[in-house]
């Protein structure tokens, strides 16, 4: 059953203001963690270890002017990383952290998910699609062909990787027979075996696939500044800037935590080792992340025509041959 209206509201706005905080933690220990991987020592001033550097960061862009530049579309500039970063927060809406807890020394029960529709999967793809129109209006709306041309190459960057992304976790759903993430959960735990073991290779086809949804290096060419100054964001400063910059890297956490349901039992964890579901699912998308910083200090950027020609040449039919396999096998254990 629902928690009710006013647990649910409550739960939202914690989960809401913990996932901002990961991503402040997030910001230093990337750069801390990309420091060590290139021989330097990253933010080490502001505060013990340079802890304080988020806080630094968050005072220096509300202290910028707010400027609006000439020929804008006042209405769309001021909403395109609102939508942006409200697309991305909204995806923790369908994941679960784990089941019902009771709190010590009452009687009082409720969910560790905010919401659990049946097709719970849709509306993680549905408010992916929905951060498009962010990327796509902010650029149009600036009046920059700079501007214009960055999120002309996010939109059909995002687009190309969507498929093989979408392809890619279907496998997932045919093996747990739901769209419901609680149920792909439940499906692991009945099998006995995460997800990613059976579809390894569609783990690793969501891994690129994702890096490329959240433009993080080698796949951050919406942003290329060698070549677009910076992208669909160009004409943004301050706040509104690190509104978009806040969207991309909470989708990042959305994504590891979206891979670590699909595909590593989400909030399960061995029955010889019991720890709360959340520590769990903390701890399974803290290793997604540090993937992808990982992959970051490696990796150079690739260029726009290599890039797209992984998205439709190889991650494509790849995708579509575990699809057809898996459909091969579900078919034979039925």
């Amino acid at each position: 059953m629902p928690d009710g209206f006013w647990i649910t509201l409550v739960k939202a706005l914690v989960l809401a203001n913990l996932v901002m905080g990961v991503f402040a933690v997030l910001t230093w220990l990337e750069r801390r963690v990309l420091g060590r991987f290139q021989n330097r020592l990253g933010p080490n001033r502001v505060g013990p270890f340079g802890l304080l550097q988020p806080i630094a960061d968050l005072v220096k862009l509300i202290r910028k002017e707010s400027l609006l530049p000439d020929g804008i579309h006042p209405a769309l500039y001021l909403l395109a990383p609102v939508v942006s970063l409200f697309a991305s927060l909204a995806v923790f809406a369908v994941i679960p952290f784990g089941g019902q807890v009771t709190v010590p020394g009452t009687s009082f029960r409720f969910h560790l998910w905010i919401s659990d529709p049946s097709v719970g999967l849709l509306v993680v793809f549905a408010l992916g699609s929905l951060s498009f129109y962010g990327f796509l209006v902010g650029g149009w709306s600036s009046s920059s062909k700079y501007s214009l041309y960055g999120s002309m190459r996010a939109v059909s960057q995002l687009v190309s990787y969507e498929v093989s992304l979408a392809l890619a976790v279907i496998g997932v759903v045919m093996m747990a027979q739901t769209l419901s993430l609680t149920g792909i959960v439940a499906a692991q735990k009945h099998d006995g075996l995460p997800y990613i073991v059976p579809q390894f290779f569609g783990f690793v086809i969501y891994v690129i696939a994702s890096t490329a949804e959240v433009s993080r290096i080698p796949f951050d060419l919406p942003e290329a500044e060698g070549e677009l100054v910076a992208g669909y964001h160009t004409e943004y400063g301050g706040m509104r800037w690190a509104m978009f910059q806040n969207a991309e890297y909470v989708a990042l956490i959305a994504f590891s935590a979206v891979a670590s349901v699909l595909f590593l039992g989400g909030p399960v964890g061995p029955a010889w080792l019991p720890l709360p579901g959340p520590v769990w699912m903390l701890l399974k998308m803290g290793l997604f992340i540090l993937i992808q910083m990982w992959v970051r200090g490696t990796l150079p950027r690739v260029r726009y025509d290599h890039l797209m020609a992984v998205s439709w040449k190889l991650l494509l039919p790849a995708a579509t041959l575990n699809l057809l396999v898996t459909s091969a096998v579900v078919a034979y254990r039925a």
